[in-house]
Parts: structure tokens; C-alpha cells; sequence
């Protein structure tokens, strides 16, 4: 019986912890067949071919690349410098906002003294605090969305796009948030491709 509830258990908090996680979007060309495909190769995007500037981003290349090699690894796509069937690019965009917080207010609880005429002696009433409502605030967050863009090398068309937004708990994207968002995305390309 206690092996049934710890697997209802684990299966219930492993549903409620997927649900928790950022929403991922994915834009699709429903006319491409993904099992035409099998290598890939990365391509930096710029302004202009003369744009040498380093991005604010670069720090997230090796992680960005390492999570999507080993996501596309397991779909059995490998990556190749020559002759490629489809290009990869992505792009990191860490933006400031606000969201809107709520915490409960609560009265103060207090104790008041007072005299019973029948005992003779003091007593003491304890009023415990109450609910008021809510204490609502707009706290600034930092948001990294993360966009991974999947293109034909031979018709040079978008075929697929997927992108999550998550708050950052940093000032900047770390390696886990990294790998996390991208996991998440590719959860939808697993979709997409079969």
C-alpha cells in the first residue's frame, strides 16, 4: 500500500512540476517532412557581414550550443561543418520588467486583561489576527527569452521556431537556466518531429 501511494505520489508531483515551467511557443512549416533531415550546422546571425562586435551574449554560446547538440543527439540528428540538410541560429534577449506580486495582510493579534466579578480574579482573552486582504506591488524581474530557429539549407526557409521566456533568477542567464529553457523548447521539436 505504501509503495502504491509513493508512486501516485512521484507521479503526481513529477505533472504538477512539468506544469510549472515557462510556456513554450513553437512556430512550424507544416509542410516539411523532418525525417528528410538528419545533419545540421550552426550559423551566427549579424547586422551586416562587416559586424565583428561581440553581444552581451556570447557567454551563453557554449552553453546554448552544448544543450541543443545533446537535445538534437537524441533525435539522431549530428552535427557537420560541410554540406549540412538544415542551419541552426538562435537568440538571447535579457529584457527588464515588472510583475505584479501579492502577499496576505494580517491585523496584529493582541490580549486583552479583564476582571471576573464570580472567580475573583483576572482572565485573559486572546484575539487572534485576521485576514485584511492583500498587499498588491509591481517588483522589476529581469526576463531571458531564449529563441532556437531551425532553417532549410537548401530552400533557405524558416521551417521551425521555438522560444521560452523565463525570469531569471540572476542578472544574467545562467548554464542551468540555459539548459533547462532548451530542454524545454526541444520537448515541443520531439513533438513536432514525430
Amino acid at each position: 500500500m505504501k509503495r502504491i501511494q509513493f508512486i501516485a505520489a512521484t507521479i503526481i508531483s513529477s505533472f504538477l512540476f512539468q506544469n510549472c515551467s515557462a510556456p513554450v511557443h513553437v512556430e512550424k512549416d507544416d509542410t516539411v517532412n523532418f525525417s528528410d533531415y538528419h545533419t545540421y550546422m550552426w550559423v551566427t546571425t549579424r547586422k551586416s557581414e562587416s559586424d565583428d562586435s561581440k553581444g552581451a551574449t556570447d557567454y551563453a554560446d557554449i552553453s546554448i550550443h552544448n544543450a541543443v547538440n545533446s537535445e538534437l543527439s537524441k533525435t539522431g540528428w549530428r552535427e557537420t561543418n560541410t554540406d549540412p540538410d538544415i542551419l541552426l541560429s538562435y537568440d538571447v534577449l535579457v529584457e527588464r520588467s515588472t510583475q505584479q506580486r501579492s502577499e496576505p495582510v494580517y491585523s496584529q493579534s493582541f490580549t486583552r486583561m479583564y476582571y471576573n466579578p464570580y472567580r475573583r480574579r483576572w482572565s485573559t482573552i486572546y484575539y487572534p489576527s485576521q485576514f485584511l486582504g492583500y498587499d498588491v506591488y509591481n517588483e522589476p524581474v529581469k526576463e531571458g527569452t531564449i529563441t532556437i530557429t531551425i532553417i532549410d539549407a537548401r530552400t533557405d526557409r524558416k521551417v521551425w521556431q521555438g522560444w521560452t521566456t523565463e525570469t531569471l533568477s540572476n542578472s544574467r542567464l545562467t548554464g542551468d537556466e540555459i539548459s533547462q529553457s532548451v530542454r524545454n523548447i526541444f520537448i515541443k521539436f520531439d513533438v513536432a518531429v514525430k
